[in-house]
């Protein structure tokens, strides 16, 4: 009786479980099937999508707040996703008609496409890494042509046919930076920048006709001296997705902007800020409520050790020298390039970096394929990057090397009789100067003295103290700087050139295949001024946030200390300079008047051939207790020495006669 009454009751229960399913059933059928508008106008779909604030990026000030870079309140045109037409054919159309506004009213807008503007496409770069992105985005394979790449643009955009070839190529662009910037609901896409007032009223009134085209207040980032160290203040531009793989980890999104070059990029995590977010809540496709959950923080400011000023002066200098060498000697008519490192010898702060040819930085960001294609190649930083042999002013490198080792002292002499034979190989000096010692040797540059000294030492030990003065490696700026090389066989090998005997006897003295920078050049001089003690070069002087409150101060950072072994190793070396400082004419090159010695060191290096040389000096005043260190080349050029009164009489004139 039991086990039927638990039968009974469990089918009773099934059968019921089965009636209310059935009840279910119908009535889900009856709401999808019959009521569907009335519940879907009851339970509307609402989502929410956060939104990246951008952080207003930090200024970049010189060394007494005059601003190089800052912030302005402007206007972008932006396109947001939660309006834009989700058609394609129509979006286009959006697309086409704000592109032919912003070039009727005379702006450039957004499109890196590397696709001619005409028919027949071509591809406008070679750069593999560029096509290989346009053609992987796509879907095409390896081999497609630009043509290729238009016709997969049409397929995937729905671009009609009934457009011109033109019309296509503006489509396909504005399509190709919207996909590179991730365009998104939380990723608004930024087609134009900084546009005036008055083409903000004009895109307001065809509102209706551009939906998904907004305008966003934003901080323009703007350049309110753009001739001061343009290639050390560099730029900033959008992450791009190929980019962004190794900037994901760093907190960035796709949106952001980001250093590309200079200060820009070196000081990246103090300018930057921290980014804000703002949720945006959309019912059936249109946006009912935005409201700032984390607020942006501005980035810091970085204040600069360049005086605008000084800057400027030395610039000019070198640009007066080069014309007075066209003008006045035959052989440097064609003279256009060069540069000039100022630094303080003290903590080799950076005061001046002067390269020729150059550019302005408002020509850099609106005219860069003009400015790339000028003579002389101005986007190269000489002071920094260019990679030159030092000639002559590498012989205090060798001096150090020769005394501190304790192959040479004060007193020892080596004979010049002007020839000097090396095994197979027999190379001259400029003069005959019989029994002759470091100081000077180093006073004249006598070749045969370094020479010889170059026999003792060996190759590895002038590599390992033209390293220990920072050449051959990066010193480390903030901005960035080239490490160039030292002869050696490893050079030679790297550089697929045969390394002789002989070539020991020209690294010695500057030639063969060292190259190194200017500012490597300078920083040796600030470290014979210091007496071995090489301080890292920096061009920022100190941090404030954004009211204007100091947060930090850069400190000198010893890079390197050249232990003297013996107490006659630098005052042999400076009083050699001396000497050399001493050899200039009277008048306004001279440095025989200031009442005080300077040091320094000239070099007369080959450039491409025997027949072309160039001119180098390096040096520091005053030689006793130093105040700044300098050095100067000039490519093709000759006596770079008659620069030295030039920049210790443009520092008194801004520093306030300091050098004394």
């Amino acid at each position: 009786m039991n086990a039927f009454t638990d039968r009974l009751r469990a089918a009773l229960i099934i059968c019921g479980v089965l009636t209310v399913s059935a009840g279910a059933g119908v009535r889900l059928m009856k709401i999808q099937m019959v009521d569907s508008n009335v519940y879907t106008e009851d339970k509307p779909y609402v989502y929410t999508e956060k939104q990246t604030i951008h952080a207003t990026r930090g200024e970049i000030e010189d060394v007494k707040g005059v601003s190089i870079v800052e912030n302005k309140l402007g206007f972008n045109v932006i396109i947001q996703k939660a309006s834009f037409p989700e058609e394609n054919q129509k979006a286009n159309e959006v697309l086409l008609k704000i592109a032919d506004f912003l070039t009727e009213e005379g702006y450039t807008y957004n499109d890196s496409l590397p696709v001619s503007k005409n028919a027949p496409f071509e591809f406008t770069t070679d750069d593999d890494s560029a096509l290989s992105y346009l053609k992987s985005s796509l879907g095409v394979n390896v081999y497609a042509t630009a043509e290729n790449c238009m016709d997969k643009f049409a397929v995937d955009y729905d671009i009609s046919d009934d457009l011109t070839d033109y019309q296509k190529r503006i489509i396909s662009g504005i399509r190709y930076e919207m996909k590179r910037r991730d365009f998104s609901l939380s990723n608004v896409f930024t087609l134009c920048e900084d546009i005036r007032i008055d083409s903000v009223t004009k895109i307001k009134e065809l509102g209706i006709e551009l939906p998904g085209v907004e305008i966003l207040e934003d901080a323009i980032r703007t350049n309110p001296v753009v001739d001061v160290i343009p290639h050390e203040i560099g730029t900033v531009g959008p992450i791009y997705a190929e980019e962004y793989e190794e900037l994901r980890d760093k907190g960035y999104f796709l949106n952001d902007y980001v250093g590309k070059s200079g200060i820009e990029k070196g000081m990246e995590s103090v300018l930057r800020g921290k980014n804000g977010t703002r949720e945006i809540t959309v019912q059936n496709a249109s946006v009912i409520s935005s409201e700032i959950t984390e607020p942006a923080v501005p980035g810091n400011t970085v204040r600069l050790t360049v005086d605008s000023e000084f800057q400027r002066d030395i610039q000019k200098i070198l640009r007066d020298f080069m014309k007075y060498l066209n003008e006045e000697e035959e052989e440097c008519e064609n003279v256009t390039s060069g540069a000039i490192v100022v630094l303080d010898a003290k903590d080799n702060d950076v005061l001046a970096l002067a390269t020729e040819p150059t550019y302005t930085l408002d020509d850099y960001i609106e005219n860069y394929s003009e400015v790339l294609s000028r003579e002389g190649s101005p986007l190269i930083n000489r002071a920094t990057d260019g990679l030159y042999r030092p000639g002559s002013a590498f012989k205090t490198i060798t001096a150090t090397a020769g005394l501190n080792e304790g192959l040479v002292t004060p007193d020892s002499t080596f004979y010049c009789n002007q020839g000097y034979q090396f095994y197979e190989t027999r190379v001259y000096c400029t003069g005959w100067h019989n029994n002759i010692s470091a100081s000077e040797a180093i006073r004249v540059s006598c070749n045969v003295y370094f020479y010889e000294l170059s026999r003792l030492l060996g190759i590895d030990n002038i590599v390992k103290y033209a390293n220990l003065y920072g050449m051959g490696t990066t010193l480390g700026l903030e901005s960035g700087d080239s490490e160039g090389y030292i002869a050696c066989p490893e050079t030679s090998e790297r550089l697929g050139v045969e390394w002789y005997s002989g070539n020991l006897l020209q690294a010695a003295i500057g030639q063969d295949e060292t190259r190194i920078t200017p500012l490597q050049m300078a920083v040796a001089a600030s470290t014979i001024a210091n007496r071995g003690v090489r301080y890292q070069p920096h061009l920022v002087d100190s941090i404030y946030d954004y009211l204007g409150n100091k947060v930090d101060d850069v400190p000198p950072v010893v890079a390197q200390t050249i232990t003297s072994n013996y107490d006659y190793v630098y005052p042999t070396i400076i009083q050699g300079m001396i000497g050399a400082s001493q050899n200039t004419p009277d008048g306004e090159y001279s440095l025989n008047n200031l009442g005080y010695d300077v040091a320094i060191k000239t070099g007369t290096p080959q450039t491409t051939s025997s027949e072309r040389t160039s001119t180098t000096v390096i040096g520091f005043a005053p030689a006793d207790n130093p105040v700044i260190a300098f050095s100067a080349i000039i490519e093709d050029g000759k006596n770079a020495k008659y620069l030295v009164r030039k920049i210790i009489d443009c520092y008194n004139k801004h520093y306030g006669n300091t050098i004394s």
